[in-house]
């Protein structure tokens, strides 16, 4: 059974935490100890109904406001398919955790309240979707029973949004009229909204496509972790432990390593301890060469014929994350999968607007939420691939030396 990933997103009081409540309440994806505890939880309510957005909205201050602040995931099973959820923020100032929630997803559901339409906040989750090349995009035009489940204005609504995708080429983008607090085309499709034609959101979910999303042509392998039990038994053993990125490797094939550029050949490929002919994206495996060769943590193993990207000095695209704004000349760790360097900002070009995409001036450094054109100084040569070409590989996190937090997601050009 395979997994997808997706995050919610929209502007504040769209519905989201509502909207994962109903997908885990009419799927009958809570269990009854957890249900009690929502019904005893449950306040404001006269209609003797539940209160579904308390099962997302954990932390008190959450709870009390009725907003959501923090990223809440959430897992849940049907007999089709794995999921794992994001119900990212709506506020402006927690676009950093929305981005956070956004950077494994397969899929974002942007909700949109029908009486509002397409709104700023709207518009800055898309491009940030577009950003992350988030490769599938429902729009969830939400509260329909609030303008009386009217076609015109579903239909306003997605001639307003279907401008947005154009803009920032979204593709695959699917719109669905609900009402997540009364469950029209949630699980089951809505008896009310008879003009629409299209599948209820969960029935899409389970259906959509996204084996196309593992990219099976170009090879890519970091190094995690070097094994050498140096016992008498395995004296000689030595494998080079990690996930594969992208691509398919089979035994002979002829690989290099880099970034020091030494051609070698598989000798041996282990998934799950047992000998394997092939490996593939997205499996873990242990890879053996015929060669004894210096290989360290972070470096990486591709086809002799694949030419990734090998540069020490880079042009990115970087969303900060960090209250403290972040000036040229800054020095960080740069973690780009399983390889950690030291880099440092050596110069801003310009900064995003991130509701027209037009280039504007930095003045007195880069605030919170801003995604700024930035080229960065690593000491040591980093393996990628541009974001906009290959998403698994051109992805990385700048890390504070001293607080070891994340101040910012980078997209490698």
């Amino acid at each position: 059974m395979d997994l997808l990933r997706f995050i919610t997103a929209g502007s504040v009081d769209d519905g989201k935490s509502t909207l994962i409540g109903r997908l885990l309440y009419d799927s009958k994806n809570i269990l009854i100890d957890q249900l009690e505890a929502l019904e005893k939880s449950t306040k404001n309510r006269t209609d003797g109904s539940v209160d579904l957005a308390l099962l997302t909205d954990g932390l008190r201050a959450e709870r009390e406001q009725g907003i959501t602040i923090d990223v809440a995931y959430r897992y849940f099973t049907t007999p089709k398919r794995k999921f794992i959820i994001a119900d990212a923020p709506g506020h402006v100032q927690y676009t950093r955790n929305m981005i956070t929630g956004a950077s494994n997803a397969s899929l974002i559901i942007v909700l949109v309240d029908a009486r509002q339409g397409v709104v700023e906040q709207t518009r800055r989750h898309s491009i940030i979707a577009s950003l992350l090349k988030i490769p599938h995009v429902v729009v969830a035009i939400n509260k329909m029973d609030l303008v009386e489940y009217s076609q015109d204005v579903f239909n306003n609504i997605v001639i307003d949004y279907a401008e947005v995708a154009k803009q920032l080429g979204l593709k695959n983008v699917t719109y669905i009229p609900i009402s997540a607090l009364n469950g029209d085309n949630i699980v089951d499709k809505s008896e009310i909204i008879d003009w629409y034609d299209g599948k209820p959101l969960l029935e899409f979910l389970e259906e959509v496509d996204t084996a196309h999303d593992i990219d099976l042509d170009n090879a890519r392998f970091q190094v995690q972790f070097v094994i050498r039990p140096q016992t008498e038994e395995l004296h000689d053993y030595r494998g080079y432990a990690g996930k594969i990125i992208s691509g398919i490797y089979k035994k002979g094939d002829k690989v290099k390593v880099l970034p020091a550029g030494l051609e070698t050949s598989i000798s041996k490929l282990e998934v799950g301890g047992r000998e394997a002919e092939e490996v593939f994206a997205p499996q873990a495996a242990v890879i053996q060469l015929a060669d004894d060769i210096d290989i360290s943590r972070g470096d990486a193993i591709v086809k002799t014929e694949d030419t990734p990207v090998v540069s020490n000095e880079l042009e990115v695209l970087l969303c900060w994350l960090d209250d403290k704004p972040l000036q040229t000349g800054n020095k960080y760790y740069l973690q780009h999968n399983s390889r950690l360097v030291r880099a440092v900002v050596k110069s801003i070009e310009y900064k995003l607007d991130v509701n027209t995409l037009q280039q504007q001036p930095v003045e007195g450094g880069v605030k919170l939420n801003e995604v700024v054109k930035a080229t960065i100084r690593t000491a040591s040569p980093l393996v990628y691939d541009p974001y906009d070409q290959f998403v698994v590989n051109g992805s990385a996190i700048l890390v504070d030396e001293t607080s070891n937090s994340t101040v910012a997601a980078v997209l490698l050009q």
